[in-house]
């Protein structure tokens, strides 16, 4: 039986199909182009990434049999689903600028920049902390806002699409999002002052299986953190992963000292492991340097 994963980053949108022994039986790699959003800003298409995951998923089972699928995507984004169930808003680009006074309202919860980083584990990014992307629509545009029933967090919409089962999990909440307190172990009360948590889906582990007949599949991983997995699982020792990519990322989760002022000021923050625990990252936007 084989097992089929998805992998999409900003850039290229990937499948494997891997046997037992986990040789890639099959594989394929492409790139769509990006549309603007409502507010004329690129972002990647929603409807095509997925069309493009349904049309794979049946070319796949029509020649192998699948016996598990999970999805690994790129983080600090979300899907936005309506009460039907379908997306009612562009899948935005967390490259998107922050509205000065969307900044300004949501510091109003902290003291400073710094007393969120140092709450959240994670520099103030604007839409990087895709957790101000929702407080940005609340705010912004309400209307469509008020239309949400529950935003999904990318990996766990590709896995909804075929489970047609919300949730969310704590490596996609744990990447940057500003919506976590890693000191209480449980959403900001920032999210909670703003009724934000009400959106959101149930939290489960990574390593949640859904069985759907004869398959079973997983609730979706964030990219940077699935590549931890394999060593975590595998190593007997401590070390420390460089993950390159759009962002190059250095993982340590061997280091479970509090997030310093100096480490924040310096692009550092806290990921999340399957299981919740932290794993502090250090992180360079390489992509934009090969650009």
């Amino acid at each position: 039986m084989l097992t089929l994963i998805f992998d999409i980053g900003k850039t290229n949108k990937k499948y494997f199909l891997f046997d037992e022994d986990f040789n890639v039986v099959l594989q394929s790699e492409t790139s769509f182009p990006e549309i603007y959003d409502d507010d004329k800003f690129l972002c990647d298409d929603i409807d095509l990434i997925t069309q493009w995951l349904i049309d794979t998923y049946n070319f796949i089972t029509s020649k192998y049999n699948i016996s598990k699928i999970n999805f690994s995507t790129y983080g600090a984004s979300f899907v936005h689903l309506d009460k039907n169930n379908l997306p009612i808003t562009p899948l935005y680009n967390y490259l998107k600028p922050l509205p000065k006074n969307t900044e300004d309202e949501l510091l109003n919860h902290f003291e400073n920049k710094l007393d969120f980083s140092l709450q959240t584990s994670s520099p103030f990014l604007g839409m990087l902390n895709s957790g101000l992307q929702l407080y940005w629509l609340k705010n912004s545009k309400s209307s469509i806002y008020s239309q949400i029933k529950t935003s999904l967090h990318f990996p766990q919409y590709c896995s909804f699409l075929f489970t047609k089962k919300l949730f969310s999990e704590f490596t996609s909440i744990g990447c940057h999002t500003g919506l976590w307190d890693y000191s209480k172990k449980d959403y900001h009360h920032w999210v909670k002052d703003e009724d934000i948590d009400k959106k959101l889906a149930p939290i489960v582990e990574s390593t949640h299986i859904i069985r759907n007949k004869h398959t079973e599949i997983g609730v979706g991983i964030h990219d940077s953190s699935a590549a931890l997995l394999p060593y975590l699982y595998g190593s007997g020792e401590k070390f420390v992963l460089l993950s390159t990519g759009t962002w190059s990322i250095c993982l340590n989760p061997f280091n479970d000292e509090k997030l310093t002022e100096f480490e924040l000021k310096n692009d550092c923050l806290n990921f999340m492991q399957p299981n919740g625990n932290p794993v502090k990252a250090s992180r360079l936007f390489l992509g934009n340097e090969h650009q």
